[in-house]
């Protein structure tokens, strides 16, 4: 037997073998969906016709890379090298040789129900084949064999940014959370997904609910205009407790998100509606401090706690007030909605809370930005530009938020200043006006399935309520007591039914925490808005 010459100076030596299987025909009639031929039938039968002869199936492995290339033995034509890469395919050295054969089909179809894309990349741990030298150095992918989407390619996806465009495209809903009937996702929806990957950044809602109601019966408590009522210091303290319970929970679980699914939350960063949200956490705490209860902190409270809760508010606001500014694909005409408010609201109650720790300064700073940014995006919802995408008819509770920055903007100027006058009560009126348009149409409100997200748009009308005590302090007569009588009771009762409905969906129907197909939509359109486009040309 020759040996193999040797290679040339210089040159790594590859050593490519072909490697014939003994039992190449009966993998190919296992391929076909035949029986194997054995050895004593093979002369036995006599019949006219003539057997074609079964394609080889060989399989040429490197020594040095370990790439396995497939080669199903089909004749070349001159002029069709295009042909002749697709037959040899290149495989993975994942034990399942023969997946060259439906690189495209079966490859997609596994990843699609593989969670491990949405894993922040440190805990996924040392890939298979480590020790091996790089596959961009060393050869090609084996993953992205013949354009199959294997995971090195699908993580790829993940991990490039969603433009905001996309998510209006691939979603429908007030909140863009329920996937349009044409569009395709990268996990399967007839799957429950991990608990972690089903935890919104809406969950800290609840604790904006809650926290607000508790500044709200602190106010009833200790306000000179209701003290008709004698409503127990007791009530604040108790829902001060749940709500600090309940944002200690939240909070711990979407930090193990950040932990071990971080592309999921980056996911809801891009997302126009969700990245809203990522302002409600300090927002959270901010009401935490603003309503803690004087028998456990002293009236002023030390600079540090408006330190630590503005400095995220702030970065967020250069981050997303910046976007809007430059003009780019996620510019404020384009990206605007009513949650929008949530990234305004936050100066407002920063500037409460600076007037608590004694800084008024601070305060009138924050007062004088949300102003500004409050205005850019009132006019933007009021006009809804060409370029920004259309509110649906019907109402939800996401329209609440018009109320919450002109009530915490009242509350903040006489926080700040001290005393509610002709600019806090602008303010007030103004969300007084918008608070009745909205109770009026109270109808529509109706036939929309149950959010999470809902607890977030308790607390605009817990705001009105309290801004009411404030304005029936300065001007105390029978009417604006009863209208903050009015108001208080009516946001205890829709935070005691959300309560309610949160605790059957939790524990009695199981369904708070559905899928979350909104972080799961593809970065480009998929075949299925294709078909869905060319349908609509053929039926105009």
């Amino acid at each position: 037997m020759a040996s193999a010459p040797s290679p040339p100076a210089g040159q790594p030596f590859v050593d490519i073998h072909t490697v014939l299987s003994d039992c190449n025909d009966g993998l190919a009639n296992l391929r076909d969906g035949q029986q194997p031929i054995r050895a004593g039938a093979a002369g036995g039968g006599s019949s006219g016709e003539e057997k074609k002869p079964m394609p080889l199936l060989a399989r040429q492995i490197s020594l040095e890379s370990g790439i396995a290339v497939l080669d199903t033995g089909k004749e070349i034509k001159r002029g069709s090298s295009r042909k002749a890469k697709a037959d040899n395919r290149v495989l993975s050295r994942n034990g399942k040789s023969l997946g060259g054969l439906s690189a495209v089909g079966g490859d997609a179809a596994h990843r699609k129900g593989d969670f491990n894309i949405f894993r922040t990349k440190s805990t996924l741990g040392s890939r298979q084949n480590s020790l091996l030298p790089s596959r961009r150095e060393n050869g090609p992918d084996l993953h992205r064999a013949d354009g199959a989407p294997g995971s090195a390619g699908m993580e790829d996806r993940v991990n490039e940014s969603v433009p905001a465009g996309r998510y209006f495209a691939a979603l429908r809903g007030p909140e863009l959370d329920q996937v349009r009937d044409y569009e395709d996702i990268l996990l399967p929806k007839d799957e429950v997904w991990p608990f972690l990957l089903r935890f919104p950044i809406g969950c800290f809602g609840m604790c904006l609910g809650l926290g607000s109601q508790a500044i709200l019966w602190g106010a009833l408590a200790t306000s000179p205009a209701m003290a008709f009522l004698h409503v127990t210091p007791d009530i604040n303290f108790a829902l001060w407790l749940i709500a600090l319970a309940v944002f200690v929970a939240v909070a711990v679980t979407y930090t193990l998100k950040c932990i071990f699914y971080f592309e999921a939350v980056r996911r809801e960063y891009f997302h126009p509606v969700r990245v809203n949200f990522f302002f409600a956490p300090w927002i959270a705490c901010m009401f935490l401090a603003i309503g803690t209860p004087p028998r456990i902190a002293p009236k002023l409270l030390h600079p540090a706690t408006w330190c630590t809760f503005i400095a995220p508010v702030f970065v967020l606001e250069i981050k997303i007030y910046g976007q809007w500014l430059s003009g780019g694909k996620r510019r404020l005409s384009k990206v605007a909605n009513p949650s929008s408010h949530l990234s305004v609201v936050g100066n407002f109650v920063g500037a409460i809370l600076a007037a608590r720790v004694g800084w008024e300064e601070a305060g009138k700073f924050l007062w004088a930005v949300g102003l500004a940014h409050y205005l850019c995006v009132f006019v933007t919802l009021y006009q809804r530009l060409p370029t920004s995408e259309a509110l649906p008819k019907e109402l939800h509770p996401v329209y609440s938020m018009f109320i919450a920055t002109p009530s915490a903007a009242s509350i903040a100027w006489k926080a700040v200043y001290g005393e509610f006058d002709a600019v806090s009560r602008t303010f007030y009126f103004i969300a007084l006006f918008l608070y009745c348009s909205l109770v009026v149409r109270i109808n529509f409100f109706r036939g929309f399935r149950f959010s999470i997200a809902w607890w977030a748009y308790t607390f605009p009308m817990t705001t009105a309520s309290v801004a009411s005590i404030r304005y029936a302090e300065e001007v105390p007569c029978a009417f604006s007591k009863g209208l903050a009588l009015s108001l208080s009771l009516m946001s205890s009762t829709m935070v005691s039914l959300l309560f309610l409905c949160t605790l059957l969906h939790a524990f009695v129907w199981r369904s708070l925490f559905p899928n979350d197909l909104a972080i799961a939509i593809t970065k480009d359109r998929s075949g299925g808005t294709r078909s869905h486009a060319k349908e609509k040309r053929h039926a105009k």
